[in-house]
């Protein structure tokens, strides 16, 4: 059972050792509580319950507090009983989804919750934080295209460094760590430290933010297949994942913030021979109230969207055109939006 309480000035009590409840402080705190802590049954005296409203204890594996549940019985007190912090010294690389807070898995709220130090890009429930990470310090490594706040090697050290000074730390990114996250990258620094490290997957852009706009990426009779590309860079001739490769695959294209690249990416496929009539579409800010998709052909592509701008997801093949004709897609994305945005 999950309850909400106002807590703002409210006489709150928390019982246990301070590293067990350390987190349980930060949390209540951050909540505009009264706090006032007690590390040891010996410390307790039973009038220091005529001062306050709440009691939370802490299971610090102490047997001294057995009888502060029959005290706060006797003194009409609210307990509310929590487990110890888990230990620190590690990172837990979190993928945050494609932006609600309410499609992120169980275990990376979880992992939020619990998280002593939360270093976060603009993508993903940035703006929840505070909420999911109640008391955490959170550190802003935000990247654009271009620019990037800062650099990925000084992202990896200030991971590692916080976890060396005994916190937990997550790294939440939007979407899943391994699709185009450099979560490879930062798994390796922290194992190279010997910190552990452990990764929660999230669910990919590539894959939801079209399911937004109510194209599939495969569909049965239209599409076997999907490839996701990154747009940061131009694609070479000569990579293995190549404009021709693309165009030869038969399948749908899907490219992660490409709108840079946009121009070059189309002269591309059309020069490796995919159909200037070719549907396509370009979903912008997927599950945010200024979510917008645009429809076009591969040939008018660039000019259809020269308003459109990162972030994005450009969907390339057949299935662009399902979400686009279908009226029962139509409503079933009028409907989810009233669901998000009521």
């Amino acid at each position: 059972m999950r309850l909400t309480a106002d807590l703002l000035d409210v006489p709150v009590l928390i019982t246990g050792s301070a590293v067990a409840a350390r987190r349980t402080v930060r949390r209540y705190r951050a909540a505009g509580a009264q706090v006032r802590t007690i590390d040891c049954p010996a410390h307790f005296v039973t009038g220091t319950l005529d001062e306050v409203r709440v009691v939370v204890a802490v299971d610090d594996g102490d047997p001294g507090w057995a009888p502060l549940a029959a005290a706060c019985r006797l003194h009409n007190v609210l307990l509310v009983r929590e487990q110890a912090a888990l230990p620190g010294r590690n990172v837990t690389l979190v993928g945050g989804g494609p932006g609600p807070a309410d499609l992120m898995t169980s275990r990376a709220l979880a992992a939020l919750a619990e998280a002593d130090v939360v270093f976060y890009d603009r993508l993903g429930p940035a703006a929840e934080l505070d909420l999911l990470a109640p008391g955490a310090e959170l550190v802003d490594v935000g990247k654009t295209p271009g620019h990037h706040r800062v650099p990925q090697e000084e992202i990896e050290r200030l991971m590692v460094a916080s976890a060396h000074r005994g916190h937990r730390v997550v790294r939440l990114k939007g979407g899943d760590p391994f699709v185009f996250g450099r979560g490879g990258e930062e798994v390796a620094a922290c194992v190279a430290a010997g910190i552990p490290v452990t990764v929660v997957p999230g669910i990919s852009s590539a894959i939801s933010v079209p399911a937004a706009a109510g194209i599939p990426v495969t569909h049965r009779n239209v599409s076997h297949s999907f490839t996701v590309v990154s747009g940061h860079a131009p694609l070479s001739t000569a990579e293995h994942t190549s404009l021709a490769g693309l165009a030869a695959a038969g399948g749908t294209i899907v490219v992660l913030m490409g709108i840079g690249t946009l121009p070059h990416l189309v002269a591309g496929l059309l020069r490796s021979g995919l159909a200037a009539t070719t549907p396509a579409a370009v979903i912008e800010r997927g599950y945010s109230r200024d979510q917008r998709t645009t429809n076009t052909e591969l040939g008018n592509m660039v000019t259809a969207t020269a308003t459109c701008s990162n972030p994005a997801v450009l969907v390339i093949g057949a299935v662009a055109a399902l979400g686009a004709n279908s009226a029962t897609t139509a409503e079933m994305n009028r409907l989810a939006a009233a669901m998000l945005h009521p």
